[in-house]
């Protein structure tokens, strides 16, 4: 059975409140798990905290200049 990704809208937001949403969401991903989260800019502050938590990112630029990021346990 594969689980479900979580999907996580922190654009429109002012920083830092999109890295403290998907740092919260984070926390709570099980194993197995994807968080995606959609920003306005791409998060290069997040990814050494994430790889620091034991996650794993891909980032992909959107036509519109937003950003999708997912993340997953390593």
């Amino acid at each position: 059975m594969e689980i479900p990704a979580i999907q996580l809208d922190a654009r429109g937001l002012e920083p830092p409140q999109p890295m403290m949403k998907i740092l919260e969401a984070v926390a709570t991903v099980p194993a197995g798990a994807t968080l995606i989260a959609y920003t306005d800019r791409q998060p290069l502050l997040l990814y050494p905290l994430l790889e620091q938590r034991g996650f794993t990112y891909e980032t992909t630029t959107q036509p519109d200049g937003s950003h999708v990021t997912q993340i997953r346990h390593r």
